[in-house]
């Protein structure tokens, strides 16, 4: 039996090794590092999340950072800038029986508790039962980066391969040299930051208020948690030029074995027929086989077209939801069938619908 100590998130510096002891254990993810997990706290919480920290006969096998969502119902606290929930336990703990006495000790009298964005490549997906529910979230695309690069860009479509090949010559025609840059080091982030901002807030995220800035949370945030990672020599920057302007940027980060492109922004007025993201990836990805010091190249957002082109490798991400009595489990997948089907009586899907896209583009 799992029993649920219940504490205020601000005292989780107090519990921070034990956090980081328990994503050493299990998912050894570095979106659950305490370089990751700190500064986000630190700039994304709205009030009321708990640090919930389970025990089993005196040892801390599972913690977790929860928020109250609505009335009766709690998750793992999950600000957009994090691709996974704040949720880590040692291998081997039974996800629903941890689950069956966290939704008991929460405050509130909740009727249900979830984990956010779980990634099943990190955690096995849990069997259904009769209080817990698994639901798609999304497909995510990474790159596996064994073999060698030459393989693995043969094994590309044509189309992709034909329209960066036919880039460069044009661009040297325009009189543009291209370059990757790469920085590692704490005292870089700041410029390389603000750099990444000025495309970001030049493009369509301005009007949305989305943009890194160095005087808002995201921007305070990324600093923050990208030097702490360069400290330690595992982030970067990567930025691609073309002669002497910045034309694109990706935010990395790395550990046990991936790395994980966490954002990318590009120069929106580069004309069309150039592709800055697609050059620097294809040198990014070129240049990650050509190291070998890491087996996957990892995306975490929504799988999209763009990300097929480059790896057939897919999985689906989900979240998991427990329930206090059998009983709302039954009501709420009631619930969730009648919403279905009423969505797809207001949006019916046409009878010439064009098929799915292929997972490998031809």
């Amino acid at each position: 039996m799992i029993r649920w100590t219940i504490l205020p998130v601000t005292e989780f510096a107090g519990h921070a090794a034990q956090w980081q002891a328990l994503n050493d254990q299990g998912a050894r993810s570095p979106l659950l590092s305490l370089d990751f997990v700190e500064p986000l706290l630190s700039e994304f919480l709205v009030g009321g999340e708990k640090l919930a920290i389970g025990s089993d006969e005196g040892v801390v096998v599972a913690m977790a950072v929860m928020t109250p969502t609505r009335a009766g119902a709690w998750e793992t606290f999950q600000p957009s800038q994090a691709p996974l929930g704040m949720w880590v336990n040692r291998a081997g703990v039974a996800i629903d029986a941890a689950l069956d006495s966290l939704v008991r000790a929460l405050p509130g009298f909740p009727l249900m508790v979830g984990i956010t964005q779980a990634d099943p490549w990190l955690a096995p997906r849990p069997a259904h039962s009769s209080t817990l529910a698994t639901i798609d979230y999304i497909e995510t695309a990474r790159i596996r980066l064994d073999g060698s690069f030459d393989a693995f860009w043969a094994a590309r479509g044509k189309n992709l391969r034909a329209n960066l090949k036919k880039m460069r010559p044009r661009m040297l025609k325009e009189g543009i040299t291209a370059r990757l840059e790469t920085l590692r080091q704490p005292q870089q982030m700041t410029e390389a930051l603000a750099t990444y901002g000025r495309l970001e807030s030049a493009g369509w995220k301005a009007s949305g208020g989305t943009a890194i800035a160095a005087d808002n949370a995201q921007g305070r945030f990324y600093a923050a948690m990208l030097e702490r990672f360069c400290r330690r020599d595992a982030a970067c920057v990567q930025r691609y030029w073309f002669n002497d302007q910045v034309v694109a940027v990706d935010l990395c980060i790395e550990g046990e074995n991936c790395v994980i492109i966490l954002k990318t922004t590009y120069d929106e007025t580069v004309p069309g027929y150039f592709s800055p993201t697609f050059l620097m990836r294809e040198e990014t990805v070129k240049q990650l086989f050509d190291e070998q010091r890491f087996s996957t190249l990892e995306f975490y957002g929504k799988a999209m077209e763009w990300h097929r082109k480059w790896s057939n490798d897919i999985r689906t991400m989900y979240h998991i939801n427990n329930y206090r009595w059998p009983v709302l489990h039954k009501l709420h997948a009631v619930v969730q069938q009648r919403a279905a089907r009423q969505h797809q009586q207001r949006h019916p899907v046409p009878a010439t619908a064009p098929a799915p896209a292929p997972l490998t583009p031809e």
